[in-house]
């Protein structure tokens, strides 16, 4: 198979033959359609995650075919439509038999465990775990996109943020994950303020569903200004750049018993972050870190951009309050934690499922310092770049930007 093979960090990658993935009795193969470029990518490239191994073939955010399916596999077959989250659970871990896939003990990552998804082929561990069906109608291209930046933005506002109608959400950094995350909680009711460097990504962050907007390069303390526009501060704050002054910014930004979720990869020299701990204490806050998302709730959260109902989310104190159809969905009730994949859609031309709670506060595992991609807008094809994230975000401040969804079978960006 083609492949992007570096030899050495830093140094550039190339397009070469390569043997073809071989599935584990518990995985599978799949045929990349296509993928996308993150910052945790150039991270690797650079050589500052432990896990690579050279020579190695980068990519983690996929989808694509089942080519090949492992021994012990029982729910998947050759040419089933599949994505995967970036985190590939074991299964069988005290982790993962809590319901906590996404901070799995034993966990792998295509792209930086092993070869990744720059490939035409890329294998996958535990696929009875970890794969997800694309919905028949979905484009390839929308589902490697939900993957990395749209599930870890999910997870974060609706599953550890806890996001309720009406509450004031700050958005530190909107880049892929921060985006997804000003579209998330628009559409669940929130009213939102978006923070950035970037006058673009300030628009793009408008457009999805801002409230407001605080420019960060002209304004001198942008956690004082998110606390003006809210009236006493954020419900709910997402550092979703991952630096040291989005995070204090964040925790910053929050009124009494806010929430403050680390969504952003926080490398430090100095091997830690400073947090203004004082103000955690004084005002009851919680912090709480975000890892991805398992793959068991990805159903419920394609269903709505399945329906195209993230396009133009509309604050409203009914919850998941979005344009569809021209239908007027039902409140959000309460959802079991982590549902189980299993799970389908209601009968056609029934409205998108509401998104599911969850109150549980969960660690981090960090696997790479950081990642960066294009900005994707699932539901309607909007494209752009902007300032960078944790996750599947432009450039940011470091200057590094990234490229759109690129596809395995027609050529490389490099």
């Amino acid at each position: 198979m083609r492949a992007v093979v570096f030899e050495r960090f830093g140094e550039p990658a190339e397009v070469r033959e390569v043997p073809d993935p071989v599935p584990a009795p518990h995985g599978v193969v799949v045929r990349v359609e296509a993928t996308g470029l993150c910052r945790s990518d150039w991270h690797g490239w650079m050589g500052h995650d432990s896990d690579i191994a050279l020579p190695h073939v980068p990519g983690h955010e996929l989808a694509g075919v089942v080519e090949a399916v492992g021994a012990r596999v029982s729910g998947w077959r050759a040419g089933d439509r599949v994505t995967v989250p970036f985190v590939c659970a074991c299964g069988s871990c005290p982790s993962c038999q809590a319901g906590d896939q996404q901070v799995c003990e034993r966990q792998t990552q295509p792209g930086f465990t092993h070869w990744g998804s720059f490939a035409e082929f890329v294998a996958l561990d535990h696929a009875d775990v970890n794969l997800v069906a694309v919905p028949e109608g979905m484009a390839f291209a929308t589902a490697a996109s939900l993957g990395c930046r749209f599930a870890t933005a999910y997870r974060a506002v609706v599953q550890q943020g806890r996001v309720s109608a009406g509450e004031w959400v700050a958005v530190h950094g909107c880049g892929g994950v921060g985006l997804s995350a000003v579209m998330i909680a628009a559409a669940s009711g929130a009213r939102v303020v978006a923070v950035d460097v970037s006058p673009g990504a300030l628009e793009l962050a408008r457009k999805f569903g801002a409230a407001e907007c605080v420019n960060a390069a002209t304004t001198d303390d942008t956690a004082a200004a998110v606390r003006e526009l809210t009236g006493g501060g954020a419900q709910l704050s997402l550092d979703a750049l991952g630096a040291p002054v989005t995070c204090a910014a964040s925790v910053n930004s929050l009124r009494r018993r806010g929430r403050h979720i680390q969504v952003g990869l926080l490398p430090s020299d100095a091997g830690s972050t400073p947090v203004p701990m004082a103000r955690a204490i004084a005002l009851e806050l919680e912090l709480l870190g975000s890892h991805g998302m398992a793959a068991q709730p990805c159903p419920l959260m394609m269903e709505p951009i399945r329906h195209r109902a993230v396009t133009r989310p509309t604050a409203s104190r009914e919850g998941w309050w979005v344009e569809t159809r021209g239908r007027r969905p039902t409140p959000r009730p309460e959802a079991p934690r982590d549902p189980p994949q299993t799970q389908t859609p209601g009968p056609p031309g029934q409205g998108p499922p509401p998104l599911p709670a969850d109150d549980g506060a969960r660690a981090r595992r960090s696997p790479a310092p950081g990642s960066a991609g294009h900005v994707h807008h699932p539901a309607d094809g909007v494209t752009g770049r902007a300032g960078g994230d944790g996750y599947g975000a432009g450039g940011g401040r470091d200057g590094h930007r990234a490229v759109a969804l690129i596809s395995a079978r027609s050529g490389y960006p490099w």
